[in-house]
């Protein structure tokens, strides 16, 4: 799959350049979600010891508390190793959990090689509007100076971190 060119008020875009092969710059995203994702940015009371990103469709992506509970952010839709992945994304606008699926939007993420050592990644959050009333505040805060882009620019530092 392609990277979309439509925009509307429903998508949030973000990218990076990353200087790492596409390979790793892939398997740092997925299989390394939690070297990289910040422990602040999780759904669990307390604090968080792990952030897992299941490498297969229909797997999780969910953070477990240092006290063993799981709160699960979405799921796999799609995996396609190195150059994309989908997840849905089951939060509202205040950032809660929202476990039905017709209330998700989507994230997804391309990974184009460059060069042999360098990756764009695009990410698109798209159909933000399944979230109800509070989808403008939810896109809002993906789309703030502590949303998408900031997490791509950490991931970015991580891949090179991870040579």
């Amino acid at each position: 799959m392609t990277a979309p060119v439509d925009t509307n008020e429903t998508t949030v875009r973000k990218s990076v350049a990353v200087n790492a092969p596409i390979d790793r710059a892939f398997e740092v995203f997925t299989a390394r979600f939690d070297t990289w994702w910040p422990r602040t940015h999780h759904l669990g009371v307390g604090d968080m010891s792990e952030f897992v990103l299941d490498t297969h469709v229909g797997g999780r992506w969910y953070s477990r508390g240092v006290d063993g509970r799981e709160w699960d952010t979405g799921n796999v839709l799609e995996f396609e190793p190195p150059k994309h992945i989908a997840l849905s994304w089951h939060l509202n606008g205040a950032f809660r959990a929202d476990p039905d699926p017709e209330h998700a939007s989507r994230v997804d993420v391309w990974f184009t090689a460059v060069s042999p050592t360098s990756t764009r990644v695009e990410l698109a959050h798209s159909q933000l509007d399944r979230h109800g009333s509070t989808w403008r505040v939810l896109r809002d805060g993906v789309d703030s100076d502590g949303g998408w882009q900031h997490l791509l620019e950490v991931f970015a530092a991580a891949v090179v971190d991870a040579a």
